[in-house]
């Protein structure tokens, strides 16, 4: 496992686990990494609109220009903003100052590669060993220096682009909830633009606000404002936009929903590439019965996202994603886009004409209980026989009317035991046997 940078880039309390320094740092590397090895020198920028932001920004922008690079800033954008930007106008390298779906004291930087994909672990490896003082680098001189260019136009570039491939939203009633995010500096124009009439919640960012009980972590404010206007429909992103929930006035859409609906309309119009879904995990049991049920098949990768993409370009698959709405339209995107995901959405209300009750038929969510438990040694648990036999009984009890999963988590001390079933009260009676024979070995950390 990396030291600074996990599945989805370095992330840390903002000054704490991750400081300006590391952000100059990585900003000094990338600068010399990419012209010594491409020669390219152009790098661009993008930040959410936590407090942090900027300050982190300047400093891997500085970094760069320290060995010859030149950083374009968009400013406030989405993470999928920069990936579409980074590959469209051939950047060596593009850069998100984001935490995601974190609290504002949070922050992160998230690398992206040439073709738009997160970068690769090669180079990933190389900044932490820059980091630690493993490799030396050289700086720029003179008139080598490099610059920092101020490029919100391309943010205007991007909104184009989302523009072009969304439909005809006239007579449409959107609830969009923004969460004080990346999203308040893109959606309002697109849904605007694409005729769509929208009513708009967490649109005012004061760099202490992102997520803050609003967002696609808090779908509650989106359902009220549903049933306050009596809305069609609404979208809720996270804090830098690459993710996607969808709610109406009775119901909330899951990541779950999302592949299930578009997977459904692409089957229906032979779109459906090798006839396949790309999911992970922890998409809900329910997903994969009404999947089987419309004749679809599905892949379950490790969940992360990277993973969903990697399998959907290596086995030309077209749809992909993960039950919190990292939703993949590999066709469009290199990346979850959490507005596009939107877009896709009501292309298949517009384009059918039914209400989402319609197309969420078939569909049942089952109960999912979910307990994290600590433990002392995260590999010594999932080879233990009495946990793993238990885990088995479990199986055989739920049979094909749920499923468990227990896994460790690529970041903390923790086993995740999920269980899935026709109600929450067997979710928990059977999850809880598995986290008490964890107990009575004595893994438990208190």
């Amino acid at each position: 496992m990396s030291k600074y940078f996990g599945t989805d880039g370095f992330r840390g309390e903002a000054n704490k686990g991750l400081t300006a320094m590391h952000a100059f740092r990585i900003g000094e590397f990338l600068g010399y990494y990419f012209k010594k090895k491409f020669n390219n020198i152009n790098f661009v920028i993008g930040k959410d609109t936590r407090l942090s932001g900027s300050m982190l920004e300047h400093a891997i922008a500085s970094g760069i220009n320290s060995t010859g690079g030149m950083a374009y800033l968009l400013g406030v954008t989405t993470t999928p903003s920069v990936a579409y930007l980074t590959k469209s106008k051939n950047f060596a390298c593009g850069i998100m100052i984001s935490a995601s779906h974190n609290p504002f004291y949070d922050n992160g930087i998230k690398l992206i590669n040439s073709n738009g994909e997160k970068m690769d672990e090669e180079v990933i490896n190389q900044i932490e060993d820059y980091l630690d003082g493993n490799i030396q680098i050289e700086y720029a001189y003179r008139d080598s220096i490099g610059e920092t260019i101020e490029y919100s136009l391309g943010v205007k570039e991007y909104i184009h682009h989302l523009i072009d491939l969304g439909p005809d939203l006239s007579g449409m009633r959107i609830g969009l909830d923004l969460a004080n995010g990346s999203a308040t500096a893109v959606a309002r124009e697109v849904f605007e633009s694409l005729g769509a009439n929208i009513f708009v919640i967490n649109e005012e960012p004061t760099g202490l606000n992102i997520n803050n009980n609003c967002g696609s972590t808090h779908m509650e404010s989106l359902k009220a404002l549903l049933n306050k206007y009596k809305l069609d429909i609404g979208f809720s992103f996270d804090g830098d936009c690459d993710r996607c929930l969808g709610a109406t006035q009775n119901e909330i859409l899951t990541g779950d929903h999302i592949l299930y609906i578009y997977a459904n309309y692409l089957k229906d119009n032979n779109k459906l590439a090798n006839n396949t879904v790309v999911t992970t995990v922890m998409s809900n049991f329910g997903l994969y019965k009404a999947l089987d049920e419309k004749n679809i098949s599905y892949a379950k990768t490790k969940v992360g996202d990277k993973y969903v993409y990697k399998y959907m370009k290596d086995n030309n698959c077209v749809i992909g994603g993960e039950q919190s709405g990292h939703i993949i339209f590999i066709n469009d995107a290199s990346t979850g886009d959490g507005i596009l995901t939107a877009l896709k959405m009501l292309e298949v209300l517009v384009s059918t004409n039914k209400k989402v009750d319609e197309l969420i038929e078939g569909l049942t969510i089952y109960p999912q209980v979910l307990i994290n438990v600590k433990v002392t040694d995260k590999k010594e648990v999932l080879n233990d026989n009495d946990v793993v036999n238990q885990v088995k009984e479990v199986e055989e009890n739920l049979s094909t009317s749920g499923r468990i999963l227990v896994r460790e988590s690529g970041t903390e001390p923790l086993i995740r035991v999920m269980v899935e079933a026709e109600t929450i009260d067997i979710c928990k009676t059977l999850a809880n046997k598995v986290v008490d024979v964890i107990k009575s070995k004595g893994y438990v950390i208190d």
